[in-house]
């Protein structure tokens, strides 16, 4: 059964409350970069989806790829809740790579 709009706002405020921090992660699955980053979630947009406020930036050593992010309940150790495969990168040299808000979110999908 298809859940209501109400439903899936509801799910996001309590998911929003669950992931507090941010990890990139190489194509093998091992985070990745300086540290998790603590994040902060926009409004909800009615359906249950939502995006980060502001874009986070991770200090890269060179030999880093990045292949996805990935939602915590902590800063370290915690809950991992899952995130979204990212366009791979590779870092040649020391740099920093910036996870954008506008495309950096979580969908509740009610089909």
């Amino acid at each position: 059964m298809a859940m209501n709009n109400a439903y899936l706002e509801e799910l996001a405020t309590a998911g929003k409350a669950l992931i507090t921090h941010i990890a990139l992660k190489d194509s093998t699955g091992t985070e990745v970069g300086d540290a998790r980053k603590a994040v902060t979630w926009g409004a909800n947009d009615g359906d249950g989806d939502f995006l980060m406020s502001d874009n986070l930036v991770f200090n890269m050593t060179k030999g880093d790829d990045v292949a996805s992010w990935s939602g915590f309940s902590a800063l370290t150790g915690g809950t991992e809740y899952g995130g979204a495969a990212l366009t791979p990168v590779e870092f040649a040299n020391d740099g920093t790579y910036t996870l954008l808000a506008a495309s950096t979110g979580i969908s509740h999908d009610a089909s």
